[in-house]
């Protein structure tokens, strides 16, 4: 039976089926970044290859993905949602295969980021969908949901990498990308209805284009939610971009055992998508994000002390990474489905822009890791303290002073 959301856009796809789609457009990231990471020390190795260089891999790919959604936003907005996701789908098994055959360490960050520009159009409209779909806090429950997929997700991928990786060899691992792009392009081109009802014939025009995203960036209510969701990001990808060396070249676990180390981080993630749902309805957005915020904080905090008074374990990191964690699982869905909030004839640029400004934070840390990691685990624990701090301070003003009041 077709189903009328909130924001009065008809669609005959069912709720489960908007749900499974958004869950895969949005856990293309996670496959992307995490199902590697246990392969990336052997990689570097491989290639006889600098950590900085290696770190490229990452940074470059998500750099690419967040200026690549600048230019899909637009499109999208111009010509629809669906014939984004199939050209950038397509181009993500494409990249997914040349990095599986890349022959030297160049190649390998030249096809990533290839695969970050493919992955930006897939991302980016599934956050332009909720909005389509859905009013900003009807959003960010499904918005929610869609996270909560992303979970199982990013909860699967770094194991298999592992077991990937050894059984096989890295070149296994990022084979596996591509299959995973491929399944989503057939679901998409199966099951997936265009949600834009109304095209912007001039989404495109220079002049256009600039007051759209002068209007955009002016919004205090999507610089708050921006700065919440980009400072969250920032704090998870520190983890991400750090921690295969830390837990395995410092701390000296295996391949497999890192990877289950990232699934239980990711069920933490989970449970925090769960708590928002459960939190919305009782608290609102604002009230919400202040709790998360604390709980932001007391994990980067309980993080980092202990190495700086010398304590290097995993004891001393994960628990604390798991609180944080969870406070990710509640910042991410109420800040991108608030910073699109505002703009529901725009969502595509709005969508664009949330994301250039998150994978903008992630590649300002990713750069500074490539040049800080010394041995010890305080790159990865400080850097995560500093995003905590940032999270609560916006939490606690920007977005009890602009957020969304229902």
């Amino acid at each position: 039976m077709p189903e009328t959301t909130s924001n009065a856009t008809p669609t005959n796809m069912p709720s489960g089926v908007i749900v499974l789609l958004l869950s895969l457009l949005l856990g293309l990231q996670p496959v992307t970044t995490d199902l590697y990471l246990p392969a990336l020390p052997i990689i570097t190795s491989g290639f006889a290859a600098p950590m900085a260089q290696a770190q490229l891999t990452l940074t470059a790919l998500l750099l690419a993905f967040g200026v690549s959604q600048l230019a899909w936003g637009p499109l999208s907005d111009r010509f629809g949602r669906r014939p984004i996701l199939l050209i950038g789908l397509t181009a993500y098994v494409l990249a997914a295969i040349g990095s599986t055959l890349a022959s030297s360490m160049l190649a390998l960050i030249v096809w990533r980021a290839v695969q970050g520009v493919a992955m930006g159009a897939a991302v980016m409209c599934a956050r332009a969908i909720v909005r389509d779909l859905y009013a900003p806090t009807q959003g960010a429950r499904v918005m929610s949901k869609g996270l909560s997929g992303l979970g199982v997700i990013a909860f699967l991928s770094a194991p298999i990498g592992g077991l990937l990786t050894d059984a096989f060899s890295w070149r296994a691992a990022l084979l596996a990308l591509a299959v995973f792009g491929a399944i989503t392009l057939g679901l998409i081109a199966w099951r997936f209805e265009e949600t834009l009802q109304r095209k912007n014939p001039n989404a495109l025009q220079g002049a256009t284009l600039l007051a759209t995203w002068k209007s955009i960036l002016c919004n205090p209510t999507f610089l708050a939610f921006s700065a919440l969701s980009a400072a969250s990001y920032g704090g998870l990808f520190t983890f991400l971009a750090a921690s295969s060396f830390v837990f395995m070249n410092v701390l000296g676990l295996s391949k497999t055992q890192y990877g289950w180390l990232m699934a239980l981080n990711s069920l933490a993630y989970i449970g925090g998508t769960f708590l928002c749902r459960h939190w919305l309805p009782r608290f609102g957005v604002r009230r919400s994000l202040k709790w998360a915020g604390a709980l932001s904080l007391s994990g980067g905090t309980l993080m980092a002390l202990p190495s700086l008074m010398g304590v290097q374990s995993i004891w001393a990191i994960m628990p604390a990474q798991l609180l944080f964690v969870i406070g990710h699982g509640i910042h991410q869905p109420c800040g991108q489905s608030g910073a699109v909030g505002p703009f529901p004839h725009a969502a595509g640029a709005a969508s664009a822009v949330n994301g250039f400004l998150m994978m903008l934070a992630a590649f300002a840390m990713g750069s500074w890791l490539g040049g800080h990691m010394d041995g010890s685990v305080r790159p990865l624990t400080l850097g995560v303290w500093f995003w905590s701090a940032m999270i609560a301070l916006t939490a606690w003003t920007l977005v009890q002073k602009y957020g969304e009041p229902k």
